[in-house]
């Protein structure tokens, strides 16, 4: 994982609309459906290494809750642990100063994310905290979710855990997730995590993205393809973006086409998974 690539990007504007409240033992973010109708799925959102709480991946939980008729929640899988916010001024000015204010606090930013992120990247290793996203799921399919088709969006961080979800889990002869999507994962283990995927998974990418190259986009979608049906996924790269492009893209200076490209293919993604579902 790279911390340059993991830190960059934007906090978006705008107010989130949804309530946060405790479910299974996790704090959780919730976004319901804008028709105020029962939900015909859930999507499980999981963040990037800036957590639960970032207002970027809020937002996002609160525009797929309102272009489709399900619900979304954030769950805290990092239990607290996620890198602060801040961390992406610092690695703007530590990547690419400005101005001589910038330049010369370097320092300061590098000792900062030193004290805030690192510890937070350890603390929130998959290896940790993946028991901690399958017992939630669990206990959301055997509840809310008795009924309805899951999914899981992952967004870097957050992606590892999507593709170790799509391993096939079950509970109660019952799929823990339906299907997957995720932007610009990290911590993949290529392509062995891959390999392994036996619930579709659509695959966004971008092609300047340090951590998936477009040689290892390639063969990561002959392997999905390859699989059987019902288990085939997908994968989109997209031209002139890099990791993060699908939550932390700076709207300011880049296009935000890819983002909205890439928040349209989940949907579209799950929606054809979703259907004819039933419990």
């Amino acid at each position: 994982m790279s911390c340059p690539a993991c830190l960059s990007g934007a906090v978006h504007e705008g107010t989130p609309t949804g309530t946060v409240t405790k479910l299974h033992g996790l704090d959780v973010y919730v976004a319901e459906p804008a028709s105020g109708s029962q939900p015909e799925g859930i999507i499980v959102l999981i963040p990037d290494i800036l957590g639960w709480a970032f207002v970027n991946i809020r937002l996002l939980a609160d525009s797929f809750a309102k272009k489709k008729n399900y619900r979304v929640y954030v769950p805290d899988f990092m239990n607290g642990n996620a890198a602060p916010v801040s961390s992406l001024n610092s690695m703007q000015k530590i990547m690419a100063p400005k101005t001589w204010s910038d330049t010369f606090s370097k320092p300061y930013h590098v000792l900062s994310l030193l004290g805030t992120a690192a510890p937070a990247i350890f603390l929130v290793r998959p290896g940790k905290t993946f028991p901690i996203v399958k017992s939630f799921m669990e206990s959301l399919r055997r509840n809310e979710a008795a009924h309805l088709p899951v999914g899981a969006t992952g967004y870097c961080w957050g992606g590892k855990h999507v593709v170790l979800l799509a391993e096939g889990f079950t509970i109660e002869g019952k799929p823990l997730i339906d299907a997957g999507f995720t932007a610009h994962p990290s911590f993949l283990s290529l392509f062995g995590d891959i390999e392994k995927m036996t619930v579709p998974v659509s695959f966004a990418l971008g092609d300047k993205d340090n951590m998936v190259s477009p040689e290892q986009a390639n063969q990561l979608e002959k392997i999905i393809l390859s699989k059987p049906d019902g288990q085939k996924g997908e994968c989109r790269v997209y031209p002139g973006y890099g990791h993060g492009f699908a939550c932390r893209i700076d709207v300011t200076n880049e296009d935000p086409k890819g983002a909205t490209e890439a928040e349209d293919q989940a949907l579209t993604w799950l929606e054809k998974h979703f259907e004819g579902v039933k419990y």
